[in-house]
């Protein structure tokens, strides 16, 4: 996979495909660490005297055009990153973008529209992602792909496009791969994984592919409560995924066999409801109240994961603790995040809503070693599919 460093942009047109897909709140931005992640591949094109069209999507519009996902609050603020302004385009191959990117001068950079607006773009028809394609590749005369968010994706601008032009691969790619390739193919151990989040079913192609390489697994957040109802235990109204559990019980047995440690919650902060403001208490993991529902981790636990993580030498982590949104129910991640912070490992936080926790708990970037925007491109790469966006890159 080759990088842009050896590409010959000056003069040129380049498209990027960055991943820009940013939390929002109306059209306030909650979370640019996306944008800020994805703006040194665009301002090193820009320095080298390219014409940079950049490609991106945002949320789910399902094909048709949708002001609640516009791009143009995302224009806004990659202006203010890069320190120029980012000219936007109000469709996606229509008459703005044409106009948009025939006005593009050397240095200069453009924002197409979000790229979902049109149905082409996700199609599982080759032929209509194809037809798609060949409009955005009639923009530019070199590809970048750098959205690693969306590499899994088998979408017209991160798998269909890199055929049709010369392409490289761009920065953040490139570090996002080592990263990986760091957590894959030869670990410092001991390596110690930390996974959370709401469902079982979401990781489980990836319990089953780290089983064979990990040393520790510490499972907090919702999905362990599939685990310790695999074991027997009650809990309660916590959020449970009941066709998972001879899964489960199954990955038990394995870890058992290859001498894996599963470490699971011993305490949880138990609410009475979802909300915010719910009153709460600490009990047993092992003897969840059938009127209770466990939103965190709780104090004990908190204090075994630290000390799982002490002597580690590599960590993915990827899943908040809790409900990290609700302060109330915050600690069990802070905990996990300020462990790592601590920690002389190689640590990588594994994107979506591990990394969102990071920023939100006003926790440094630097602490970790590697903060990942694709928290579905990294868990398939662990899990050791071949990913869409790579393979084209690779070709």
């Amino acid at each position: 996979m080759i990088g842009i460093d050896e590409l010959d942009v000056k003069g040129r047109s380049v498209f990027v495909r960055s991943d820009l897909n940013v939390p929002l709140d109306g059209d306030t931005i909650t979370d640019d660490g996306r944008i800020r992640a994805s703006a040194p591949t665009i301002k090193k094109l820009v320095e080298r005297g390219a014409k940079v069209i950049v490609g991106a999507h945002l949320g789910r519009p399902k094909g048709q055009p949708n002001p609640k996902y516009s791009l143009a609050p995302v224009a806004r603020r990659l202006g203010e990153v890069l320190g120029q302004e980012v000219a936007f385009a109000t469709d996606v191959v229509g008459e703005s973008a044409q106009a948009t990117v025939a006005g593009l001068k050397e240095g200069q950079v453009a924002l197409l529209e979000n790229l979902r607006f049109e149905p082409g773009e996700e199609s599982k028809d080759d032929a209509v992602r194809g037809e798609f394609a060949d409009k955005l590749a009639s923009f530019a005369e070199l590809y970048v792909g750098d959205g690693f968010g969306a590499v899994h994706r088998k979408h017209a601008s991160v798998y269909d496009l890199p055929k049709r032009l010369p392409h490289a691969a761009g920065d953040l790619v490139r570090a996002e791969v080592e990263v990986l390739k760091r957590l894959t193919e030869n670990p410092v151990r001991p390596y110690v994984v930390v996974l959370g989040g709401a469902k079982v079913s979401d990781k489980i192609g990836v319990i089953a592919n780290l089983l064979g390489k990990v040393d520790r697994l510490l499972i907090g957040g919702g999905m362990a409560y599939t685990f310790l109802k695999a074991q027997g235990h009650e809990v309660g109204g916590s959020l449970l995924q009941e066709d998972q559990l001879d899964q489960v019980r199954g990955f038990l047995a394995e870890a058992a066999e290859r001498g894996v440690e599963i470490v699971l919650p011993v305490d949880v902060v138990a609410a009475t409801h979802f909300a915010a403001d719910a009153p709460h208490e600490v009990v047993d993991a092992t003897a969840i109240p059938a009127d209770r529902q466990g939103l965190d981790i709780g104090p004990r636990t908190r204090e075994l994961f630290a000390a799982k993580l002490a002597d580690a030498k590599t960590v993915f982590w990827n899943g908040p603790m809790g409900v990290f949104e609700f302060d109330a129910f915050a600690g069990g991640t802070r905990a996990i995040a300020e462990a790592l912070v601590k920690s002389d490992a190689f640590t990588v936080v594994g994107g979506g809503d591990s990394a969102a926790a990071v920023r939100r708990l006003g926790l440094p970037e630097d602490g970790f070693s590697h903060i990942s925007t694709g928290g579905g491109a990294s868990l398939e790469y662990l899990e050791g599919k071949k990913l869409p966006g790579l393979a084209a890159l690779e070709e």
